[in-house]
Order: structure tokens, then sequence, then C-alpha cells
């Protein structure tokens, strides 16, 4: 039971999306923007977050959009996981999809929902950090492009009233060697200790990681000591380390030492079979 009163609104086009929540916030009301809306009700039931209005954008067609046309692929922030995972038209972000909680689970939690929440993990995030991807971006100014990566740091980056509505990916990345690998602790479905995800780009392999820090990232340095091929594989990732980012997430799941264990190890797994072409 959610132990509050909300407003509900169902918009059809984004600048009836955009201007509900500019005049709902003008009235105090604390909107929020929602599709699966799995974290929103978690959240409201552990009165962890208040509104008094959420603006469903399940009807706007250009959050539903999963169109490959062109040199393009288009994927609308109301996708949800099982959707995508379903249609595997990227796969290496139905491969990061896929272990996200449980099956029931990402047939209700979206692709913006993933990478908007606050949950630590926001695996979704991870494929479109390495294929340099575009957000289309809804505000008061009208629909924006922006690249992912100068638009994710920690999170992602939107004004106050403003609504990720899709994400462009170049089709040239859709078929590249990857493998993105997740560990646990304990059981299939828990939370990770560490997601990576990997893929090849010509000569040079790129990497973001999830579950280490309290944030998903990719690190240009990090990615420049992986691929520095004349130094042995143990001490491209020593030095890796060093452009980490802080902090390294230390809880019930695993100690700060164990989760850079475990970062190490799949890093000498993912490296060579990259480079020697891999794709899982």
């Amino acid at each position: 039971m959610i132990p509050t009163d909300f407003e509900y609104y169902l918009p059809a086009t984004i600048s009836e999306a955009v201007h509900l929540y500019r005049t709902l916030k003008n009235h105090g009301k604390k909107p929020l923007y929602y599709s699966g809306g799995t974290e929103i009700i978690t959240f409201l039931r552990l009165h962890l977050i208040e509104t008094g209005a959420v603006i469903n954008i399940n009807a706007i067609p250009e959050c539903r959009q999963n169109n490959l046309i062109g040199d393009s692929l288009t994927l609308g922030s109301s996708l949800t996981l099982t959707e995508i995972e379903e249609a595997n038209v990227f796969p290496l972000l139905s491969a990061a999809s896929a272990g996200v909680a449980d099956h029931t689970s990402r047939n209700k939690i979206t692709l913006g929902g993933n990478i908007c929440g606050m949950i630590f993990y926001r695996e979704a995030v991870l494929p479109f950090l390495l294929c340099d991807s575009y957000c289309m971006i809804a505000g008061g100014d009208g629909v924006r492009k922006a690249p992912i990566n100068s638009l994710f740091n920690k999170s992602l980056q939107l004004t106050e009233g403003e609504l990720l509505v899709q994400i462009i990916t170049q089709k040239r990345y859709l078929d590249l060697p990857f493998i993105c690998i997740k560990r646990r602790q304990q059981w299939e479905t828990g939370y990770p200790l560490v997601t990576v995800a990997a893929l090849r780009n010509g000569n040079e392999i790129r990497v973001a990681i999830s579950g280490l820090c309290p944030f998903p990232f990719r690190s240009a340095k990090m990615e420049a000591d992986l691929n520095n091929t004349k130094l042995s594989l143990e001490e491209r990732i020593e030095l890796a380390f060093r452009h980490l980012p802080a902090p390294i997430l230390h809880d019930v799941e695993g100690s700060a030492e164990y989760r850079l264990f475990v970062l190490k190890n799949t890093l000498l797994e993912i490296i060579p079979k990259l480079e020697a072409g891999a794709i899982a």
C-alpha cells in the first residue's frame, strides 16, 4: 500500500508532459515522471520520496519507439527491459539488462527508469556509454540532443522538469565484439558485486563498470592503460586502477577490497577474449 495520495496524469505528447510538469510544480505538487514505476512505488512506501502528482509517459509515442532505421537505432525510454531483451536488436544492451532483478521485475522496469533511477547499479547505461550514444531530452525549451558521455556523470544530469525521451545509437556499434559479465556473491538474482560491460572497437577495448562505486562509470584514462599492450595484462590493470573513481562500495554485498579483487579477475578474463575477437 502506498501511504500517500497523489494525482495521476497520462499525457499523449512530449509537450503536454513538459507543460504538465511545469504547471504541477508551480502548484507545489512536486511532480515525478513515471514509466514502469517500480522504484517510485518502492520509495513512496519507504517514505524516501514524496510527490503530489505523477506523470505517466507511456502514452507518448516517441518514448515507445524501438526502430532500427538507416544507420541508427532509436530506443524509447518507456521500453521495458524485457521488451529490449526479447527484441535483441542491441545484443550488448540485452546482455546488460538481462541480469537486472528478475524477469517479473524486468517486465515493469523501463530503460529510462533504470538509467535515471536512484539505485546504485543502473546497468542499462553501460552499453550506451561504451557506444557513444546520444540522448534526446525534452524540456521547457523543446527537445535537445546530447552525447550520453557528456550528460552522464554519476547520474544523468537533467535540469528540473527535463525528460529522457530516447537514446540513439549508431548501427555500427551493434555488432561489435563484446562481453558483459555480472558477478554476484550469493544468488542468481541478488544485487551484483560488479558488472563489467566491454567491447572492442577496432583495436580499442572499452570498459564500463557498475556496482564498484555508488554509480556506473566509464573512464577514458582507465581505457588508455588497459589498451597499452606494451605492458603485461596485470600491469595494465594495476595502472588502470589508479583512475578508479571514489568511493568504492563497502557494504553487506561485499567489502571494497573484495569488489576490487572481483573486478581485477573479471578484467583478466574479459580482455584476452576481446583481444582475440570474442563475443558473448
